[in-house]
């Protein structure tokens, strides 16, 4: 009893000191990006405005939040409205990261991943209609092509934080898996910007919303809603499975066909665990957990030993589709799978779509 005791005091005292050391470095952070925030807001530093709307979507926290399944989302249903969407993305470790690149719809060929990047060419696999532009450089990016690619709209993807485009809809997703005392700014939490930032949100996501309880939204939504200026529709969301794919991107089964099975889960995504979650709430059996970092390029090693793993435990590799898109360039091995998801509104879909209807001025009566 006295040992329990000993360890609650070191526990306490750890987090008393962290919570000293790190309260200014956490005060400066945020003051930062709040006067940064004012300079653009009353014209001290510039935006870029185009002659379109753009959607921004994007998040306060490190991490992933679901971004890319929403810009997705957002870019599907433009389309299915009539609309022609482009996509601004950085293309993360992309060898076009620091320049830029174009990936139109229905491109097939000269998609690589060490080029633009996992993510810009899973959006891209899902749009029928408009473009990827790629690149650091949003704005300067989006007037070099801008005339070749004749957006109805702009999908600013991660552009919370990238003030110098003036957009029309703001975006901001929360992870509802995300303890809620991480609400801290750096680097006593895991926010990039305080949430006083929200006062600039147009609509709130919050993703996985079906994996925690309903006291922990309510909690959560009760925390956000002190920093709201007005009263932005929240929406909750979840993924579901499309299904099971190989690596020619061909559909194998529905991801239930897998319960039971053993499977090595390999993932390079900010999120690691809600993708191990997310398998073994289908009954997969997981074997073993390979992690590599976010947007992680997989060598010929990697693979090599991800199948010596899977002969090992006579199982199947199971990774996400965003990693899938890097992973089959190494290696068309069968044993290699990959799960598709989707976003699925779980309540605030209409809301958010009004909001959205409004700014593009599309007919409500079409909606």
């Amino acid at each position: 009893m006295i040992e329990v005791e000993q360890v609650k005091t070191r526990i306490k005292i750890k987090s008393l000191l962290k919570n000293t050391a790190f309260t200014p470095l956490s005060f400066v952070w945020e003051w930062v990006y709040r006067i940064r925030r004012s300079f653009f807001e009353y014209g001290v530093l510039k935006k870029t405005t185009f002659k379109v709307p753009v959607i921004s979507v994007g998040n306060l926290s490190f991490g992933g939040t679901g971004k890319t399944p929403t810009i997705i989302w957002l870019a599907e249903w433009m389309i299915s409205k009539g609309l022609t969407p482009v996509v601004l993305t950085r293309g993360y470790k992309g060898q076009l990261e620091h320049s830029s690149g174009l990936l139109k719809s229905g491109q097939k060929f000269r998609l690589n991943p060490f080029d633009y990047g996992d993510e810009p060419l899973m959006i891209s696999n899902k749009m029928s209609r408009g473009a990827v532009i790629v690149g650091k450089k949003r704005a300067e990016n989006l007037l070099k092509y801008f005339s070749e690619v004749k957006p109805d709209a702009v999908l600013l993807d991660d552009g919370f934080q990238h003030l110098q485009i003036y957009r029309s809809f703001n975006i901001v997703l929360f992870d509802a898996l995300m303890p809620l005392n991480l609400y801290k700014v750096a680097p006593l939490g895991y926010l990039r910007e305080g949430l006083t930032a929200l006062k600039d949100a147009d609509a709130i996501i919050i993703s996985r919303a079906d994996m925690v309880t309903a006291e922990k939204l309510q909690k959560l939504k009760k925390k956000l809603s002190q920093y709201f200026h007005h009263k932005p529709p929240i929406a909750l969301t979840s993924y579901h499975s499309v299904g099971v794919f190989d690596v020619h991107d061909k559909y194998i089964f529905s991801i239930h066909d897998l319960k039971g099975m053993k499977a090595i889960a390999v993932t390079a995504i900010a999120s690691p665990d809600s993708f191990y979650k997310y398998l073994e709430n289908f009954g997969i059996e997981i074997s073993e957990r390979v992690s590599f970092p976010d947007h992680y390029f997989f060598s010929p090693e990697d693979v090599n030993d991800l199948l010596i793993k899977a002969s090992q435990h006579s199982a199947i590799i199971i990774c996400s589709e965003k990693d899938m898109v890097k992973m089959k360039r190494v290696s068309q091995d069968p044993r290699i799978l990959s799960t598709k998801i989707k976003v699925e509104f779980i309540s605030g879909e209409q809301e958010l779509v009004q909001g959205l209807s409004k700014v593009l001025q599309l007919d409500s009566l079409t909606q």
